[in-house]
């Protein structure tokens, strides 16, 4: 059976020639990985075969942008390694562009992204202004938003993950170890992930009667320079101050966790024998680390692996059953953390 450009083929069509359910060619269609290679094989040549248009015909040249703030961390690699793999799966091309975080700079990558004519856009970015939601809005591009920074307006889809449950069960694994001196190395104050994990950290200390001074909370940003400082400014303010050192310090990032490593080895105290530390992520470093680190675990590629699919189908001009969708945290306990030496 032959089909000429322009005719309408249904995905019923292909599923009946192909010999499978229609939800197995919308898997292959969408890049999901649960459809065994030959069946896809099959699958794309009868559509390749019979010009198959995906529905509304929105597609223009089969290109996805991806925008984070940076290119270059630990954790955006996992997020373009979910995405991109999804993204491929599905015969769609992947455009990666920085976002750089605030300034004229921001909007760079949407005017690169209306000059290309991209079908739609993931956006892993600390701040999406309402200009360019309404331009993105105005140029009939959907868009998907990977851990956004804060309130999301109805109807925007949305990944995330359970950063407070995460932060809880961080708290909850010291505190269960016997730690009662814990401090929390934050992230951005402005970030929605960062204050879900401050309050996930407060929360699990205060349901285990104990106290959470101002100093215990430190807010910096997601990497090893901020939390070496972070973690240098604790020590000193404590010494200074003739305060007891914290026993344990969970991290709102494993590259913050990273440099409270260096921070604490400077001053000649171990992980964990006389501090204990967790982080967030679990970036795949986190486990050739010395010692290999405890911590939560982020779905970051199935989070990306999400985000494209669910854009797919906003491409398609489908509608998003879940637009707001938080995976689950997983703690993994590691060598980084123990009983304090002095009983907490």
């Amino acid at each position: 059976m032959s089909t000429q450009p322009g005719s309408k083929v249904t995905i019923g069509a292909i599923a009946a020639e192909a010999g499978v359910s229609t939800a197995t060619v919308s898997k292959v269609l969408n890049g999901r990985s649960d459809v065994s290679a030959a069946t896809r094989e099959r699958i794309q040549q009868i559509m390749a075969r019979r010009h198959y248009q995906r529905r509304g015909a929105r597609r223009r040249g089969g290109i996805v942008d991806l925008v984070l703030n940076e290119l270059d961390s630990l954790w955006s690699i996992e997020i373009i390694r979910g995405a991109e793999e999804t993204l491929r799966t599905a015969g769609v091309s992947m455009v990666l562009s920085a976002a750089h975080g605030s300034g004229a700079a921001t909007s760079a990558w949407l005017d690169q992204l209306t000059a290309r004519r991209s079908d739609g856009a993931i956006l892993v970015v600390s701040d999406l202004n309402l200009r360019q939601r309404t331009k993105l809005t105005s140029l009939g591009v959907p868009f998907v938003l990977v851990d956004p920074v804060g309130t999301v307006e109805a109807g925007v889809p949305t990944i995330g993950a359970t950063n407070w449950a995460g932060a809880v069960s961080a708290t909850e694994h010291l505190i269960g170890l016997g730690h009662r001196r814990i401090a929390h190395l934050a992230g951005p104050r402005q970030l929605l992930c960062s204050r879900a994990r401050a309050d996930g950290f407060r929360a699990a200390m205060e349901a285990a009667g104990l106290d959470v001074p101002q100093e215990a909370v430190r807010y910096g940003e997601f990497n090893d320079s901020s939390g070496y400082a972070e973690t240098t400014a604790l020590l000193e303010e404590a010494a200074r101050c003739g305060r007891p050192l914290p026993t344990a310090l969970f991290a709102a990032s494993d590259l913050q966790a990273f440099g409270a490593y260096t921070a604490l080895r400077e001053r000649g105290l171990d992980v964990p024998g006389d501090v204990s530390v967790v982080g967030f992520d679990d970036v795949p470093v986190t486990r050739w680390t010395a010692p290999a680190l405890t911590t939560v675990r982020q779905p970051l590629q199935a989070m990306a692996a999400m985000a494209a699919r669910t854009l797919l189908r906003l491409v398609d001009g489908e509608e998003v059953d879940l637009p707001r969708v938080e995976l689950a945290t997983q703690l993994v306990v590691r060598d980084s953390t123990a009983a304090p030496r002095d009983g907490g």
